[in-house]
């Protein structure tokens, strides 16, 4: 049996100190789960653990926080998963048509259009949130999914990635759909998008979690605690510190936790495809 080289050992042993660091925040928050509000405003973090856990999840999942009775950790779970998936979805749609038009339309302005939808990366939701505010309000999409989703789903980073992918499929690909009679449509639809399995997968990930994270956005478009998400009423719950009231940290944590978990399992489940869609580029 070979004996494994210093330099390998050197490097899982980085790998194992670097997974341990990240990990050591998740463990902390655990920790807190299990004891009460009052002992984690008077000792924090600690190597004590206690018998909460149950209770903390229970209110946190089945229990109202608010003045409504609906925005339990389950009702803001399902708005969380709702809002990931409208922004993963959508800015693959919008993506892909805007970079199918750029490369495959002989349009006069095309490398002027892309550009400009590039150079949206400079604007980012914190400087245009007033108008995008007033815009939302305007079309009376305050307190609906389509008001979280539609203003923000054109993206310029899909569109890049989607271009570069279809510049790289080969001309004569092209030429042989367009010999066996295949419209834009069917071109699209029964050709590049199997094609760009992999860099949707790419871009799903990055996007369901742009849109899992969000806190700006659903802040300013929701005022009902029915639409709040996880991470909005996260915010609620622990900024609750009024006279003898303590803030439900456990409680808190317990979502936090739970919030990290569809992120994470996107990631385990899409991460070949990830690697792939962002590294390969022939056909």
């Amino acid at each position: 049996m070979r004996k494994p080289k210093l330099s390998t050992l050197i490097d899982h042993a980085v790998l194992i100190a670097g997974s341990l660091f990240m990990m050591l925040p998740l463990l902390m928050v655990l920790q807190m789960t299990t004891i009460p509000d009052t002992e984690i405003i008077r000792t924090g973090p600690s190597l004590t653990i206690g018998d909460q856990f149950d209770d903390n999840f229970t209110k946190a999942m089945f229990e109202a926080s608010g003045f409504s009775g609906e925005n339990t950790g389950l009702s803001m779970l399902k708005n969380s998963m709702i809002l990931g998936m409208g922004f993963a979805v959508g800015k693959i749609v919008i993506g892909m048509m805007a970079a199918y038009a750029i490369v495959y339309f002989r349009l006069r302005f095309a490398t002027l259009a892309f550009w400009l939808i590039f150079t949206t990366l400079l604007l980012p939701l914190e400087v245009r949130i007033l108008p995008s505010y007033e815009v939302v309000q305007w079309l009376g999409m305050l307190n609906t999914y389509q008001g979280l989703i539609i203003p923000l789903i054109a993206s310029a980073t899909a569109t890049f990635f989607f271009r570069q992918f279809f510049r790289s499929v080969p001309e004569e690909l092209v030429e042989a759909a367009r010999i066996d009679g295949a419209g834009p449509v069917k071109f699209f639809i029964d050709i590049l998008v199997p094609l760009s399995q992999t860099m949707i997968a790419a871009m799903f990930i990055i996007m369901f979690v742009y849109g899992w994270n969000q806190y700006l956005w659903p802040t300013m478009i929701t005022t009902d605690e029915d639409m709040y998400t996880l991470v909005r009423g996260i915010k609620q719950i622990v900024q609750v510190l009024e006279g003898a009231v303590v803030p439900e940290f456990g409680r808190s944590n317990v979502l936090a936790l739970v919030a990290v978990i569809p992120p994470v399992l996107v990631v385990v489940f899409f991460q070949s495809w990830f690697v792939k869609g962002l590294t390969e580029s022939d056909k």
